[in-house]
């Protein structure tokens, strides 16, 4: 079908009626057989109370008892809808799925109110959107009928295939198939689908790659509308060309995404931080065709060794900043107190020559150097003369990771593992992309040099568009629920942590982080607690955004230095590139006294429209038409994505490990068994509770430990143990782990048993 639910509902207007017509042409069908398709769609909607037609035509009405969600499902077979909105998940049983599947963008009905430790139930009413188009899948026999049986176990079903694609038929399960949708289920009618290629199991990493991507439907790529760049006139820009660059690179994979330069000059009072972002919007229209397309797309996808890029080549090409060479650009100067505080901005088209790139070879060979040494490294020979400024940009970073630090904001020891395959992934970027935490970096590290100065530059332009009531986005983090690190610092206490509560009790996520940085458990809790933190979001209104360190009732931080990493930061250059092309400085031409719309000395100065109503109507549509939904959701896909491909690289790191013992942490205690995360690839595997057969262990949930109720061994976070490696499944991401016990004590052969069933402890 060309076209889905939310497709349709996204032509309608809520305030007049469209015609049927229209609405064919918009959705761009031609044939009979379409169009009988939209019927059918428009009668199922009508039915729902989503839509009426009459003589007019058709029109969208509201509909209060329905929430837009997202479907993340158990392979128990129940599921949660997320809802778009950001309010409470809602808990979906299986036999009110209605044939919805794992990812899928639904319409739920809420059939019960949630409880104070019970989320609310509700059912799908409607399917907006398909997620699963095709599927990595074994193909086997049940009964008569040829079957593909999903890898991923959170799809519960199994899709017939056609005889003739017996021949994938794979006993020694030495590849899996992509299977390609023909029908989703109808009634009592299974899902039908085919067999469109076979993939190797064990191909290596560019094999492992293309598994990843199939998965994600991520190996066909739409081929961007072609485009023609605008060019950008030099006379319309301020020359920054004679100040001395810098271009500090963290990444070097395959495509990988321009990043921001920076340059830093001295005050009498202070500092100026210059900080340039490649100008991609410029160079193309907002709401043309190739806008639409990155819109889309969402996010540049750093998938290892190498990108899947946001930009097309073209316009990567026409906007990346080069060491030597003229490059347009959009720049901020942010004037710093002595203290690291923001006092002054002013923003800018701009021309700048970078004249030099730094690597982090070279920073941590100016690190390493001793003070006054005459010698100069090779490494810092290319770059001698920036040398002052790149260590006044070090201490500059380090002055604003303390306030940000002393705000409240959090930077966990969480890197990921120092494994090749991972390339870029294991490089964080300037931004937190989801999280609500910074992965703690080396003070000299590129990467963290550039995520401080990011960070006051997007708090410049978010109190810039705010405070001109123009249609930005913003990055949003709110506070961790007090009740969730409640649980963390009980847990702590249960490990024998020393805290210091407030008064009320409470301990702030900073607090318990600088506390579990002194313990020799430190990453289990650094672990438990980044699971409470909030995630960051995107939305059209401002709002604190505690990583950043902002909680203030101005806090607004508006994301735009990274255009070729994400679309969200494009959209902000679009509304800054308009601000400053066709932004009116005074209330007529007849006013001799202008304001700088371009600094924030305007700010509270501006009493008339700043833009005509025309210039903002792509804006306001955009928003209309689920524009923040959209970017969140892709946020979330790319996270699904990154933690796919570090669990297939780990579970690549342990497949020669298996019948090793290996020394690992409990990262993790569950009713039905403990985690282990064994160093040096940080593997993680479950230690099942069914093979401890010394005893039988009751689960206490409060302590994050297994207690066995004979010989009170206990098993808790952050204890160290010896595992073997039994069993590793690549493609489901899953090791099975056997814990030893400790030199000279034999299992309990009266306890033996093919299950230790547990008692799970409620505790005061």
């Amino acid at each position: 079908m060309k076209f889905t639910v939310a497709d349709l509902l996204d032509q309608l207007p809520s305030e007049e009626a469209l015609s049927l017509t229209k609405l064919e042409k918009a959705l761009g069908l031609s044939q009979k057989a379409e169009k009988n398709q939209l019927r059918i769609g428009l009668d199922g909607l009508i039915k729902l109370g989503l839509i009426e037609e009459g003589e007019a035509g058709i029109k969208r009405l509201e509909a209060p008892d329905f929430v837009t969600a997202r479907l993340r499902c158990s392979s128990k077979g129940f599921c949660f809808a997320l809802r778009e909105d950001g309010g409470e998940d809602i808990y979906i049983r299986d036999h009110q799925l209605n044939h919805a599947w794992n990812g899928d963008r639904v319409l739920v009905k809420v059939t019960r109110e949630g409880g104070r430790r019970r989320s609310p139930e509700g059912g799908v009413q409607c399917i907006l959107e398909r997620r699963t188009v095709s599927l990595l899948a074994q193909v086997g026999q049940q009964e008569n009928r040829l079957v593909a049986t999903p890898l991923d176990d959170h799809l519960l079903t199994s899709i017939e295939l056609p005889e003739a694609d017996a021949k994938h038929l794979d006993p020694e399960l030495k590849s899996v198939v992509e299977v390609h949708l023909d029908r989703y289920p109808v009634g009592q009618f299974s899902p039908l689908g085919h067999v469109s290629r076979s993939l190797p199991v064990n191909g290596g990493e560019a094999a492992d790659l293309d598994l990843l991507l199939t998965k994600h439907h991520l190996h066909g790529r739409p081929a961007a509308p072609r485009a023609t760049l605008k060019t950008l006139a030099a006379s319309e820009r301020t020359d920054l060309t004679a100040q001395p660059t810098l271009l500090l690179e963290a990444w070097s994979g395959k495509e990988c995404p321009s990043l921001a330069a920076v340059h830093l000059e001295a005050r009498d009072a202070g500092w100026t931080l210059w900080v340039h972002s490649p100008a991609v919007a410029e160079r193309l229209g907002m709401g043309t065709p190739l806008d639409l397309f990155l819109r889309d797309q969402g996010e540049a996808l750093c998938v290892g060794r190498q990108w899947l890029p946001l930009l097309t080549s073209a316009l990567a090409k026409a906007s990346a900043f080069k060491a030597g060479e003229k490059q347009e650009a959009l720049s901020v100067a942010l004037e710093l107190s002595p203290e690291g505080e923001l006092e002054h901005y002013r923003f800018c088209r701009s021309l700048v020559k970078p004249v030099a790139q730094v690597d982090l070879a070279a920073l941590d060979a100016m690190a390493e150097r001793k003070p006054k040494s005459r010698t100069v490294p090779a490494a810092l020979k290319a770059i001698k003369d920036q040398l002052p400024q790149l260590e006044n940009l070090v201490a500059l970073a380090a002055l604003l990771r303390n306030r940000r630090i002393s705000q409240g904001s959090l930077d966990l020891d969480l890197a990921l593992p120092a494994i090749e395959s991972l390339g870029d992934l294991a490089i964080p970027g300037p931004d937190s992309q989801q999280r609500g935490w910074f992965v703690q970096l080396p003070e000299h590290h590129p990467a963290a040099l550039l995520r401080e100065y990011v960070l006051v530059a997007e708090r410049a332009l978010g109190q810039h568009l705010l405070g001109l009531e123009l249609p930005a986005l913003f990055a949003t983090n709110a506070a961790a629920d007090p009740a969730d690190l409640n649980d963390v610092a009980k847990a702590a206490l249960a490990l024998e942590i020393a805290l210091e509560l407030s008064e009320e009790g409470n301990a702030s996520a900073s607090e318990l982080a600088q506390a579990f940085r002194q313990t020799d458990r430190s990453r289990g809790l650094q672990q438990q607690l980044q699971a409470a933190l909030k995630p960051v979001e995107i939305g059209d209104t401002p709002g604190p955004h505690s990583l950043a360190g902002l909680t203030g009732e101005e806090a607004a931080l508006a994301p735009w230095c990274s255009p070729a990493l994400h679309y969200l930061d494009l959209w902000n250059q679009h509304v800054l590139v308009l601000l400053l092309t066709e932004g009116k400085d005074r209330p007529s031409v007849r006013h001799k006294t202008s304001v700088d719309l371009a600094a924030d000395g305007c700010l509270g100065a501006i009493d008339w429209p700043l833009l005509a109503p025309s210039a903002l109507v792509p804006f306001k549509d955009a928003l209309q038409q689920g524009l923040v939904q959209r970017l969140n959701t892709r946020r979330r896909f790319m996270a699904e994505l990154h933690r796919d491909l570090l669990a297939m690289v780990q579970a690549r790191q342990a497949e020669p490990l298996v019948g090793q013992v290996l020394p690992g942490v409990i990262s993790g205690v569950q009713s039905y068994g403990f985690f282990v995360e064994v160093p040096p690839s940080q593997v993680e595997g479950l230690v099942h509770v069914s093979s401890l057969k010394d005893d039988w262990y009751e689960y206490r949930s409060r302590q994050n430990r297994l207690v066995g109720r004979k010989n009170r061994r206990t098993y808790m976070l952050g204890d160290a143990v010896e595992v073997e490696i039994q069993k590793v499944d690549a493609l489901r991401h899953q090791i099975d782990l056997a814990v030893l016990l400790p030199e000279g004590e034999d299992e309990d052969q009266d306890q033996n048993q093919e299950f230790t069933p547990i008692a799970v402890l409620s505790e005061a």
